[in-house]
């Protein structure tokens, strides 16, 4: 029966969005709040606000909303559907609202909703929004899951989360038992995590013939999710207004001068609308900035000044929505610039915007299987890419779209569609799930895009260096509780061996500092001086894996002994240190120490500054980083990288760098092929070290050089006594096993 009602657009269910005092005056508030007394919201029982009606005006606008009726026939029907619209059509907030209506209607017998984001800002705006739409409490009836962050109850009716935390949760929860309908949002964007969900979930909907699969997508990739899904229904979105394009000279294509030129010719020119500049990655977001700021104090006052909003799409902070404060500033400063680069289309919700200007590059990191390292590569967009930032401008008549390319660039030099993240990146994490899920029967996973054996293979040998595998290939113990953390594999290892090092505290604050965003904060131009004094004050000699702990100790003393927030703040500001940075930090740890708490992993009484808490430190680190060593070959700062012949240098920003005291060999978290080779976040180790800990295996496939040569002679002259008690000592801590590849190396 209660199906029959969302089949049928008349009955009682239906209108509710379509309330009487609506539909015959559009400000007759009496007729809304006699409405109000009558019907009740079906999520909590409770009368609908005015505000729900407000905002229900604003949902039948929108152009998915024309499709309801026939998107609910196709989920009645049909165990996928797919939804394919532009930009800003509705479909990310609209369709998860119909799941949880079809999910009400009959009873919630087989769970709730969930809907996957690629992006952690998203993720959050859009189950704040949908709260509201909803008429409901944000963590109550609609919640949000991102990592480290969990904003939803048992109850809770529709859940938005990112796609990587919907991956994790089937470590527990194969089958994903406790939903009713998945929607695998923005597909297009081809994140990891979204195409191993899209071929686990093949599986899960064989077993679950009650579950129901929604796929949003744009319309670029349409054929090949239909043909990958086999003949599914379709429901497609289109928006009416076209834009005009403007194509400018090839010349002017790699100038970043004409970008901030153009920039300022449309606020001169007094036309109305925000403007949004897709720049190629990061530093020309922030370089931009510095500039548009310093130059926009310089424009004439009459035109207002420019309010510049940088947007990263990694930070929980970065999604851009227009709030009653900034539209207030707007009036007074007449127009916003907002700076994004690649990926940066889902973080603006803006609809003022009247203006993007388009690079036509990006700045992708493209993973080497063979050297272990990223290469920072500058490349085309893709042609699916570029029709998205056009649609930026679909709810507008009079939008502009300039084009810093020409049109024969766009057909000869752009790919039709954005390359899959899992054919350029390091699969270690992914095939570590993988593993994991194999013991529920799910390992083989068909995917959309095979990725390179080559990939894979890298990926397999990385675990086994880990002792994350056994003699079959299958998850040792280890390795089931590496997967545990959602960390890198090789952080994950370091946290184990820190338990038999007597160093958990220590390696938790670390594995915290390097996971939660950079701590440094942008510095003003003219500041860096200063800057550079501040920081000095928490350099530890060990390197700077300590100086990360000395970083949080500090911000965790401030925050303990501080009367207010404010406090903190200023603190960080004078300290030229990143305030929300250190907060997330502060909530992965805690979240890593429940993880180590919960699965009965020892941790010993903190002992940080002792001398054999620093080596502890280092072991633990070797454990999991043994293949991140780099050795300075000529006494000046050239690092060569022991698993191949790329050489680095130190970053700027490290406490060698400061100190000017350049150590010989160094185990290093991070390494980019980019114009400046810099390892980062660097501590000094001795070979002695790590001839201990690195798997003797590992170290024999290491391509001959000088540094392996190094490494020999200290291996001759190591204690074969030592060697035979250590391995001793570090057998009799391997759970169950007796094969030296499981040990806490």
């Amino acid at each position: 029966m209660e199906e029959a009602e969302l089949e049928c657009p008349d009955s009682a269910s239906e209108k509710r969005y379509f309330p009487e005092s609506l539909d015959s005056s559009d400000g007759d508030e009496e007729g809304i709040l006699a409405c109000e007394d009558l019907e009740l919201n079906p999520f909590d029982g409770l009368p609908y606000s005015s505000r729900y009606y407000k905002l229900l005006k604003e949902r039948e606008d929108l152009p998915i909303w024309k499709e309801k009726y026939s998107f609910m026939e196709n989920l009645l029907q049909n165990q996928i559907v797919i939804v394919s619209g532009d930009a800003k059509c509705g479909k990310s907030s609209q369709v998860p609202q119909w799941c949880a209506e079809y999910c009400l209607s009959i009873h919630y017998q087989h769970g709730g909703v969930v809907c996957t984001q690629v992006h952690k800002p998203t993720a959050v705006q859009l189950a704040l929004r949908v709260a509201d739409e909803m008429d409901v409490n944000i963590g109550h009836e609609v919640g949000y899951v991102i990592p480290f962050e969990n904003c939803c109850t048992s109850e809770t009716i529709l859940r938005y989360c990112t796609d990587d935390m919907l991956q994790r949760e089937m470590m527990s929860s194969p089958f994903l038992g406790t939903y009713g309908v998945i929607i695998l949002d923005d597909v297009h964007e081809r994140s990891i995590a979204t195409d191993v969900l899209l071929g686990l979930l093949k599986d899960v909907l064989l077993a679950r013939p009650e579950l129901k699969l929604i796929i949003n997508s744009s319309p670029h990739l349409v054929s090949k999710l239909s043909s990958y899904y086999g003949n599914v229904p379709l429901v497609e979105v289109r928006k009416q207004h076209p834009v005009e394009v403007v194509h400018l000279s090839s010349a002017q294509k790699e100038s970043f001068e004409s970008i901030l030129r153009l920039i300022f010719e449309i606020h001169q020119s007094g036309e109305k609308g925000d403007i949004v500049v897709f720049l190629a990655c990061e530093q020309d977001i922030e370089k931009a900035y510095e500039i548009i700021c310093q130059e926009g104090s310089n424009l004439n006052p009459d035109l207002g000044e420019l309010v510049v909003i940088p947007l990263y799409p990694k930070e929980k902070c970065a999604l851009f929505k227009p709030n009653d404060e900034t539209e207030k500033r707007c009036q007074v400063y007449q127009r916003r610039v907002l700076l994004t680069a690649s990926s940066g289309e889902s973080l603006i919700w803006s609809n003022t915007v009247k203006f993007v200007i388009d690079v036509g590059v990006e700045r992708r990191k493209v993973y080497n299987p063979r050297i272990r390292a990223d290469s920072l590569v500058t490349q085309p967009i893709s042609q699916s890419q570029a029709d998205m930032r056009k649609q930026l401008l679909g709810s507008s008549s009079s939008g502009k779209l300039f084009c810093l390319y020409s049109e024969e660039f766009a057909s000869k030099d752009m790919r039709p569609l954005k390359p899959a993240e899992m054919q350029e990146a390091n699969l270690t994490s992914m095939v570590l799930f993988l593993k994991r899920i194999d013991i529920a029967g799910l390992g083989h996973c068909d995917f959309m895009n095979r990725p390179a054996p080559e990939s894979l293979m890298q990926a397999l040998e990385d675990l086994d260096y880990l002792a994350a595998l056994d003699n079959d290939g299958n998850l040792s113990e280890f390795g089931i509780i590496m997967s545990e953390f959602p960390l890198d594999p090789q952080l994950s290892k370091s946290i184990l061996a820190s338990c038999e090092f007597d160093c958990v505290e220590e390696m938790l604050t670390i594995a915290a500092m390097v996971t939660a965003p950079n701590y440094f904060s942008n510095v003003p131009h003219g500041a860096e001086e200063a800057a550079l004094t501040r920081w000095k004050t928490f350099l530890h000699p060990e390197g700077d894996h300590f100086t990360l702990i000395n970083i949080y100790k500090a911000y965790q003393d401030i925050a303990l002994n501080s009367t207010s927030e404010h406090c903190v703040e200023k603190w960080c500001h004078d300290y030229f240190l990143n305030c929300c940075a250190l907060r997330m930090a502060d909530v992965i740890r805690a979240e890593l120490l429940e993880i180590v708490k919960r699965i009965e992993l020892p941790c010993a009484e903190p002992a940080f500054g002792s001398k054999e808490n620093a080596l502890n430190i280092k072991k633990a680190l070797l454990s999991g980083y043994f293949m991140q060593i780099a050795r300075d070959v000529d006494g000046s700062g050239n690092y060569l990288m022991l698993t191949h012949k790329q050489v680095a240098q130190l970053h700027p920003l490290s406490g060698y760098s400061v100190t000017k005291k350049l150590p010989e060999w160094v185990l290093f978290h991070k390494f980019s092929i980019a114009e400046n080779n810099y390892i980062r976040i660097t501590s000094e180790i001795s070979p002695e070290l790590f001839m201990q800990l690195a798997p003797p295996y590992y170290f024999s496939n290491l391509p001959p050089s000088e540094s392996k040569d190094i490494l020999h002679q200290v291996m001759d002259h190591l204690s074969p006594l030592s060697t035979m008690k250590k391995d001793q000592k570090m057998c009799e801590k391997c759970p169950e096993t007796t094969e030296p590849r499981c040990t806490v190396q």
